[in-house]
C-alpha cells in the first residue's frame, strides 16, 4: 500500500513573522488539527466542531489563508455558497538560526525558468501554461518552440525532453567542482489525473544519463499550494521536489545512490555551459509522461535549481 507523501513546511524565525504570528492562536491551531484530521471542512462545520461562534471562525479562517497556511474554496451550497478550507501541510518546523550564517561561498546557484529550454523534442499529450493562462495549442509539440515558451510556469509531454544551458560558473572563477546538485518539481503525466501511473524520469547533463527517478504518478487529489485558480482541479496540481546529485562517489537521487556516474564523466571542466535534460529515456520502462512545475504552480514555486559546490 502507497505511503501518502507528508507536506512539509520549514519557517525561519526571522523571515516568517506573519506565519508564525498566524500559529500562535490556540483557536488558529485547533482549526489546523482539525482539518488535519477530518479533511475539508466549510465554516459553520469547524464552528460546530469546536464550538466557537461562525463570525470568530471565519476571521480566523482568513489569518490563516493569509498566511498560507490553509487553502480555500469558494462551493455551491443548498443555499447560495459556501468556504470549504484544506489544510495545506502536515507538520510544521520552526528554524531558530540564521539563515545568512548557514551560507557557504564555495555554493554557486543558478535558477532557470523552466520555460527557457534551448531545445526540445516532445509528443502528445503535451502543452505549456503560465500562471495566467494556457500558452498556444494543447497537444501541438511544434508550440514548444515558440518565444513565449519563457512565461511557462508548468510544462508537460507523454514523452521526449526538454533541454536546458546552464553557465559553467566555477570555470569563470577558475575552480574545480566538488558536487553538482539539480532540483526541480515532477511528477508523472496522464490526461487527467491518476496517483498509480509510474513514470521513469531520466537526467542528462552533459548528454550523460545521470540516474532516473520513477514518479509514482500524477497529482490531482489537493490544489497545489501555488496553483492559480483557473486550472481546473481535474489537472495535474503538483508534483514532488526531486534532488539529484553527482560527485565523485557516483550519482544520487534524494539521498539514495542511483548510479555510477561520477563528476569526471561529465566532462564539466571541458565546458563554458553545463547542459541539463530531463525528460523519458526511449527505452524507459514505465514511460509515464512529465510534468515539470515552475514558479506559479505546483507546491514549491521555485525554477530549476543548479547548484555547483567548488573545492576549497
Amino acid at each position: 500500500m502507497d505511503v501518502p507523501q507528508r507536506r512539509l513546511l520549514t519557517l525561519t524565525a526571522s523571515e516568517d513573522g506573519e506565519t508564525l504570528e498566524a500559529l500562535a492562536s490556540p483557536a488558529r491551531l485547533a482549526m489546523l488539527r482539525l482539518l488535519r484530521q477530518r479533511g475539508p471542512l466549510n465554516v459553520n462545520q469547524i464552528s460546530s466542531e469546536l464550538g466557537l461562534p461562525q463570525s470568530t471562525v471565519a476571521i480566523n479562517v482568513q489569518k490563516l489563508e493569509r498566511a498560507e497556511l490553509i487553502r480555500t474554496e469558494t462551493v455551491k451550497a443548498s443555499k447560495g455558497q459556501q468556504k470549504v478550507c484544506s489544510v495545506l501541510y502536515d507538520e510544521i518546523t520552526v528554524r531558530l538560526d540564521d539563515p545568512d550564517a548557514l551560507r557557504d561561498d564555495r555554493i554557486i546557484e543558478v535558477a532557470m525558468p523552466i520555460g527557457l529550454y534551448t531545445t526540445c523534442e516532445v509528443s502528445a499529450p503535451c502543452g505549456l501554461c503560465s500562471s495566467e493562462g494556457v500558452l498556444g495549442l494543447l497537444d501541438v509539440p511544434d508550440h514548444f518552440l515558440d518565444p513565449n515558451r519563457m512565461k511557462a510556469s508548468l510544462i508537460w509531454f507523454g514523452r521526449g525532453f526538454v533541454e536546458y544551458k546552464f553557465p559553467n560558473n566555477a570555470k569563470v572563477v577558475g575552480k574545480a567542482i566538488e558536487q553538482l546538485e539539480i532540483t526541480m518539481e515532477l511528477s508523472s503525466e496522464v490526461p487527467g489525473t491518476n496517483s498509480d501511473w509510474p513514470s521513469d524520469i531520466t537526467l542528462w547533463i552533459n548528454h550523460v544519463a545521470v540516474a532516473t527517478w520513477t514518479s509514482p504518478g500524477d497529482y490531482g487529489d489537493t490544489r497545489g499550494r501555488y496553483t492559480p485558480r483557473w486550472w481546473k482541479l481535474a489537472g495535474s496540481q503538483y508534483g514532488k521536489l526531486v534532488t539529484w546529485r553527482v560527485t565523485d562517489e557516483g550519482a544520487f537521487v534524494d539521498g539514495s545512490r542511483a548510479s555510477g556516474v561520477t563528476l569526471n564523466q561529465l566532462r564539466l571542466n571541458d565546458h563554458h555551459a553545463i547542459r541539463l535534460r530531463i525528460g523519458i529515456d526511449e527505452n524507459a520502462e514505465h514511460p509515464g509522461g512529465l510534468n515539470i512545475f515552475g514558479r506559479g504552480f505546483g507546491n514549491h514555486d521555485q525554477d530549476i535549481v543548479m547548484r555547483l559546490r567548488l573545492r576549497a
